[in-house]
């Protein structure tokens, strides 16, 4: 697709999100489409770098994905960047002159400066045609989300809004779509009457990572399931759209997520949270989390969080969807698990109890399951259990990439729209005052376990 846009404006530009993610995803979007490579990178931050420190970073980050020369020197030929106090109106307005327009801003920055950065725009008259791209969280909390809404409004409208979650650019994800409505085999049973629950599960054996600052004012339930796991969720319950496009899709998945509600009206019982002590990760030796540098241990942030919700609709009346994330665990589990109910009636002479149908989409490797009973090798009266795979394709472009793609053709299909970003902060936001009160009682495991005791899915 030929985007309009004409420079990809970088705001925190300088750090580690921007190094580590999106330079990276921006030069594997150009190899992959070399007919974008005329969009201008123009980089601001708040360091004080000169052209040829910022060259570097971009070659450095390039590199990284293994980008080819011919896009490197493509960018490096018409990139520039300039310290910017994002802060500050001045500032800003200097920066889009600067800047060929129409501009997709990127706010690669933390959520409170976002918030300032957003503000000092409402003095500074944006070019027609801008493109706003904001990282999660998406505000603190329910009302912050809506206050932050309205303050865009006053920038661009909604359709140029773009808030990001990456997870939405994951092929899995999307193969969801696949698998559910172009399967005849799927689709009719897709609901309460024959799906017994539905687990959305992102764990991982990473730990803290040197991301003290972020992460332990955040916590699991914020940073994973408040966002992307929401998302994950919308896109397998939500009732099939009339296509797939910015409106249809989004008004599905917001559909879905104002039915959700936690599971028996209760943020104490819907919700549990954890914390990893010392331990093993993979013969790596992980210090308990409250000895990690940068965390206050009287913050008491869960680095485990599990939730329990139901869908108020005629689709999944009392099914219950859990949600899952947490580091420092002993096995890496990123999956969609659909567990159906079990046979009405078996025939007298079969033997074995038959377990549940499992159907699983994992990410990253990107591969789909099957989990089902069958009759056994040696004795065919006695069940067994045989498991179908197939691997899919990752895709394209990584994740980050299908995002940029989307920003840069001003099309928000991959992008949070600003009712659903409110309707995930009101599921979450009675189980974090819960914990804030002390009512859920913050449990601990030893890193490289499978979490606390009788916690196992």
């Amino acid at each position: 697709m030929t985007s309009s846009i004409k420079a990809f404006l970088l705001l925190g530009a300088s750090g580690d999100l921007s190094g580590r993610l999106l330079l990276p995803a921006l030069g594997q979007l150009l190899d992959a489409e070399p007919e974008r490579r005329s969009v201008r990178l123009v980089g601001a931050g708040s360091e004080d770098w000169d052209a040829d420190t910022w060259k570097q970073r971009v070659r450095t980050a390039f590199e990284s994905a293994s980008v080819s020369t011919e896009t490197l020197d493509a960018v490096l030929a018409d990139t520039r960047y300039l310290r910017t106090d994002v802060s500050d109106a001045g500032q800003l307005r200097t920066l889009l002159e600067a800047t060929p327009a129409p501009a997709a801003l990127y706010f690669a920055l933390p959520p409170a400066v976002t918030v300032l950065a957003c503000t000092a725009l409402t003095e500074v008259e944006l070019p027609e045609g801008t493109v706003l791209a904001l990282e999660k969280p998406f505000g603190t909390d329910q009302q912050s989300a809506t206050d932050l809404n309205h303050l865009l409004t006053q920038l661009v409208p909604e359709g140029q809004v773009h808030r990001v979650d990456h997870f939405l650019g994951r092929s899995t994800v999307l193969n969801l779509l696949g698998v559910r409505f172009a399967n005849r085999l799927f689709e009719p049973i897709w609901n309460s009457t024959h799906i017994e629950r539905v687990d959305v599960v992102f764990d991982e054996q990473l730990t803290l990572e040197n991301r003290a600052r972020y992460y332990d004012s955040a916590g699991a339930l914020m940073d994973m399931i408040q966002s992307h796991l929401l998302q994950v969720l919308a896109v397998a319950t939500m009732d099939p759209p009339a296509a797939v496009n910015e409106i249809d899709l989004r008004d599905a998945m917001a559909s879905v997520l104002r039915a959700t509600r936690l599971w028996d009206d209760d943020p104490v019982t819907a919700g549990r949270r954890a914390r990893y002590t010392a331990g093993t990760v993979e013969e790596r030796l992980v210090p308990d989390y409250t000895a990690e540098p940068g965390v206050d241990p009287d913050r008491g942030t869960e680095t485990l969080a599990e939730l329990t919700v139901g869908i108020d609709n005629a689709r999944w009346a009392g099914v219950p969807f859990r949600l899952r994330s947490g580091k420092a665990l002993g096995e890496r589990r990123k999956e969609v698990i659909i567990s159906f109910r079990q046979p009405v009636h078996l025939p007298t002479g079969l033997r074995g109890q038959p377990a549940s149908d499992q159907l699983r989409l994992r990410m990253g490797p990107d591969q789909i399951s099957f989990d089902m009973n069958v009759n056994g090798p040696a004795d065919p009266l006695v069940l067994d259990r045989v498991r179908l795979e197939a691997d899919l394709g990752a895709g394209r472009l990584p994740a980050y990439g299908e995002v940029l793609a989307g920003v840069l053709d001003g099309d928000p299909l991959l992008s949070v729209r600003g009712d659903t970003a409110e309707q995930c902060w009101r599921i979450v936001d009675p189980v974090l005052q819960a914990w804030r009160a002390g009512r859920t009682p913050l449990e601990t495991y030893a890193a490289g376990s499978d979490g606390p005791e009788g916690w196992a899915l």
